[in-house]
């Protein structure tokens, strides 16, 4: 006689992190994390879109001719990063269309989170040298240089180090 196997026996359909509280399978978990992964990336597109944006408009204004070499070479620096960050970011929507039913939803979800993570990171850069660039102008350099290394520095306590910290004490907490 045949021996049935019910459906949690199957091993992807069995919790696959029983200490959370979730009752979700590895599907449920990957379909979970895409989906909180898209809702940040949109918060983050729109700016990083408006950003480059607006950098791509500045070689046209009447006063970029007044930068110097420095500033010059500067807002350029600029330039690249913001698109590369508007790629890094704007990539798991290329990933999804090229893998969409090819059951690698793991690898999309790992891979969609490493780009996020390298455009955040990217950004961080764009911003600081934003602010860098714009004290240049209005203050001079070594105000720049103050404010660039404030920005990237308050951006890696909040962006980086807060979320490592509370991670760091969630996992004391229930270890």
């Amino acid at each position: 006689m045949p021996q049935h196997r019910t459906e949690a026996s199957r091993p992807e359909d069995r919790d696959a992190d029983p200490r959370d509280g979730r009752n979700e399978t590895a599907t449920e978990r990957m379909d979970r994390n895409w989906n909180e992964l898209l809702q940040e990336l949109r918060v983050a597109q729109t700016g990083v879109q408006i950003l480059t944006g607006f950098l791509l408009t500045v070689p046209f204004q009447q006063r970029f001719l007044d930068l110097d070499a420095y500033q010059k070479t500067v807002y350029l620096v600029l330039v690249v990063l913001a698109v590369t960050a508007t790629g890094f970011i704007v990539a798991p929507v290329s990933l999804h269309r090229i893998l969409f039913r090819r059951h690698l939803k793991r690898e999309l979800v790992d891979s969609a989170d490493r780009m996020a993570q390298a455009g955040l990171a990217t950004l961080a850069l764009v911003l600081a040298g934003s602010a860098l660039l714009l004290f240049d102008v209005v203050v001079g350099r070594s105000a720049g240089w103050v404010a660039g290394g404030a920005a990237l520095v308050g951006l890696l306590v909040v962006w980086l180090v807060l979320p490592l910290r509370l991670s760091h004490r969630a996992g004391r907490e229930t270890g």
